[in-house]
C-alpha cells in the first residue's frame, strides 16, 4: 500500500469514528425548553400601566422586575439529579430572558426540577464576572456585598418614599441574612429528553408572592429594602415565586 493510500485510508477511518462519536452523543444527550410568565396573582403582569392591589388593599404599579436563578437541578425518574451550573438573569424588560434552552442534558425521564434564586456564596467571592453575572447587568453591589438577587421597583400612593416608590433589592449569602432560596417542583409528569425531542415547561412566577407570603409587605411601612435590613421578609416571600403553568412533554 502506498504512502498516500495509507493516508487515504487512515483518514477514512478516523472520520468514520468521529461521525460515530457525534452520533452516539447525540443519542446520549437533548436539550429542554423553559418559559417564564410573570403574573401579579391571575393577571399578567404589565410594567408601568396597570395597577394592582396588594393584600392591605393598597394599590401599586410595579415598573421594574429581574432576578437570577441558577444551578438548576433536574430530577430524574430513576432517582437523583442531574445538576447544571449556569446562572440565568431574568427580567420582564427582555422578553428573551424568559425563555431558557437547558443543553447537552443526559437523555431519560425527569419528573422535576430545582433552581435557587439568587447567587450562590462561591460565586458571589468571585468577584465581577462575565455573561448573566456582568455588572453590567446593573445587578452587582461591590466585590465585597456581592450581587443582588431581585430587583422588584414601583410606585404606590401609599409609600412614603420620594416619589411614592416602593424599591427592593435583596442579596446577601451570609447568615443570618442569607437570601437564596431553593425552588423544587414536580412537573406531575414525566418528560423525555433526547431522540430530538424538546419538551417545554412553561413556569408561573407569581410576584404577588413576593409581597404577601408568608410576610405581608406594607408599603406605607416598608417602602425600601436595598442592603441586609429586612431583606430575608422579601426573600421568604420569593421561595413562593414559581409554579408550574404548563408541561408539553
Amino acid at each position: 500500500m502506498s504512502v498516500s493510500n495509507y493516508f487515504k485510508v487512515m483518514f477514512g477511518m478516523a472520520a468514520f469514528w468521529v461521525a460515530i462519536s457525534f452520533s452516539s452523543v447525540y443519542a446520549r444527550e437533548g436539550s429542554m425548553l423553559i418559559s417564564i410568565a410573570h403574573f401579579v396573582g391571575n393577571q399578567q403582569l404589565q410594567l408601568d400601566t396597570v395597577q394592582y392591589k396588594n393584600e392591605l388593599n393598597q394599590p401599586y404599579t410595579i415598573t421594574k422586575c429581574k432576578y437570577y436563578i441558577g444551578k438548576i437541578k433536574l430530577k430524574k425518574s430513576t432517582g437523583g439529579y442531574y445538576t447544571l451550573n449556569d446562572y440565568y438573569l431574568v427580567s420582564e424588560e427582555e422578553p428573551a430572558s424568559k425563555q431558557i434552552v437547558l443543553k447537552d442534558v443526559p437523555k431519560g425521564e425527569y419528573t422535576g426540577m430545582e433552581f435557587i434564586i439568587g447567587v450562590d456564596s462561591i460565586d458571589n467571592c468571585s468577584g465581577a464576572q462575565s455573561g448573566a453575572l456582568d455588572p453590567v447587568n446593573a445587578m452587582f453591589w461591590t466585590w465585597n456585598t456581592g450581587y443582588i438577587f431581585l430587583k422588584m421597583e414601583g410606585v404606590s400612593p401609599v409609600s412614603k418614599s420620594p416619589g411614592n416608590v416602593f424599591e427592593y433589592h435583596i442579596g446577601g449569602y451570609k447568615q443570618p441574612t442569607n437570601c437564596i432560596r431553593t425552588i423544587a417542583l414536580n412537573f406531575g409528569s414525566s418528560i423525555e429528553i433526547g431522540d430530538g425531542k424538546l419538551p417545554h415547561i412553561t413556569l408561573k412566577a407569581d410576584l404577588e408572592e413576593v409581597l404577601e407570603n408568608p410576610h405581608t409587605i406594607d408599603f406605607s411601612k416598608l417602602s425600601s429594602v436595598t442592603d441586609f435590613h429586612n431583606a430575608t421578609l422579601i426573600a421568604d416571600n420569593y421561595g413562593n415565586l414559581f409554579s408550574i403553568l404548563g408541561v408539553v412533554p
